[in-house]
């Protein structure tokens, strides 16, 4: 023969018809948990992978993927600054900003809100506001105008709609002859936004950068600029570069002044968030690799029964000169067998159910009359997937590895076999 001999054996064994009929049954089990297993899996973290991508998209959408700001002081030549920042290979878009924490009152009712003064024309290259639109448009948001856009949720909490007014309360307080009271300004609602997340449509609105200046005595400065970059994945790195390249050029500049950029990116901002989800990836991936655990190591009873079933056959490899090892190897490659091939089937009904849940799941949905995301109660009222090659991979190699392993006791047994018992009463 010259294939090798364990090869030969092993995989003799495997497709030979046993007189056994419970360890085939055992060994089809096996394979078919190690499928399920994988199966299972693969599709719940394609999923997961699909509702992370659409919150962080969500998310990204009307945060940006890092800023540059000068605590207190402002930009004031922020025009300037966007260029600078925009000439930068990594950097896909650059707008000014002002953020003001205040509360809304309308007809008695008040509600807290992160108002951002904005420059339209400027903002569709760092956010998909404009997108979010349900009423009006941001165009309306001129300068001196002293209007106003807020989501969806907030607008409902105030109980207003397009042309009311409502007043918003700031941080900064103004004296007056009766004492110190905090600034007020009516503004008029001209638009709707809906982005998906109650963190925006329930706590943000927008304003002309020109009136969130004046609100916060900045003159015509910007608090700072938001960036959008080719790859977010390299926000901490590129935002940091960035910053430093822009203060080493205020430093060395011809008057010799030093201006301090602090920076953030979207994974300081949404540190929690997004921790908690990669958190939650993980355990879940843990949990059901004990499913594929569970069937793998049951390719160790199917072995331990195939080696007392065979005793007689290693007895006889022995004898005509086997070593311990190479029974040890046909052994192996039996269980490996069963593992490659339920690894195998596992990883293709996977990555097919997961390229296809979503329109699986609709038609099951239309076929039975039921919504299993109702769309008054969840965000997102489509199952998303997004199948990762890194993932599959990852589950694919694992399982091999888990069914490698329990093969190797049943195979360490049969290779102690002793001839000459296992022939005494044959």
């Amino acid at each position: 023969m010259f294939r090798p001999l364990s090869l030969f054996v092993g995989l003799r064994y495997t497709r030979a018809k046993r007189r056994n009929h419970f360890i085939s049954f055992i060994s089809l089990i096996s394979m078919l948990g190690i499928m399920l297993g994988i199966v299972a899996l693969i599709v719940v973290l394609s999923v997961m992978n699909g509702f992370h991508k659409e919150i962080q998209e969500r998310i990204l959408g009307m945060a940006s993927h890092a800023t540059l700001s000068v605590p207190e002081a402002g930009i004031a030549d922020w025009e300037a600054l966007v260029e600078r920042v925009q000439a930068y290979p990594d950097v896909v878009g650059a707008a000014p900003y002002v953020e003001l924490e205040s509360m809304l009152m309308h007809a008695g009712r008040t509600h807290a809100a992160l108002l951002r003064g904005i420059v339209p024309e400027r903002e569709d290259a760092v956010s998909d506001l404009r997108r979010d639109m349900v009423i009006g448009s941001v165009d309306d948001l001129a300068p001196g105008s002293f209007n106003i856009v807020l989501g969806a949720e907030l607008a409902a909490v105030l109980g207003v709609g397009v042309g009311d007014k409502v007043t918003v309360v700031t941080p900064q307080l103004n004296a007056t002859p009766v004492g110190v009271m905090p600034r007020l300004k009516a503004f008029t609602v001209v638009g709707i936004f809906e982005v998906g997340m109650s963190d925006y449509d329930r706590g943000a609105g927008f304003m002309h950068m020109a009136d969130a200046a004046l609100l916060m005595r900045l003159g015509d400065a910007a608090e700072g600029v938001r960036l959008k970059l080719t790859d977010m994945f390299d926000a901490p790195l590129v935002s940091r570069e960035l910053a430093y390249a822009l203060n080493a050029e205020a430093q060395g500049g011809a008057d010799g002044a030093a201006v301090a950029y602090r920076v953030t990116d979207w994974t300081q901002v949404h540190r929690n968030f997004f921790a908690a989800l990669r958190t939650e990836k993980r355990m879940m991936t843990i949990i059901l690799f004990l499913i594929v655990a569970v069937a793998a190591f049951n390719i160790v009873s199917t072995l331990v029964m195939v080696v007392t079933d065979k005793r007689a056959d290693i007895a006889v490899l022995r004898t005509l000169g086997a070593s311990p090892g190479r029974v040890m190897a046909i052994f192996m490659v039996q269980g490996t067998a069963i593992g490659v091939v339920g690894t195998l089937l596992g990883v293709v009904g996977g990555v097919l159910l997961g390229w296809n849940v979503e329109p699986i799941v609709a038609s099951i949905e239309r076929a039975f009359g039921v919504h299993f995301l109702d769309p008054s109660i969840y965000y997102i009222s489509a199952l998303p997937s997004d199948v990762r090659a890194g993932d599959v991979l990852r589950v694919g190699g694992g399982a091999f590895l888990m069914s490698v392993l329990a093969t190797l006791y049943p195979a360490w047994r049969a290779a102690r076999t002793d001839p000459a018992e296992a022939l005494r009463y044959e």
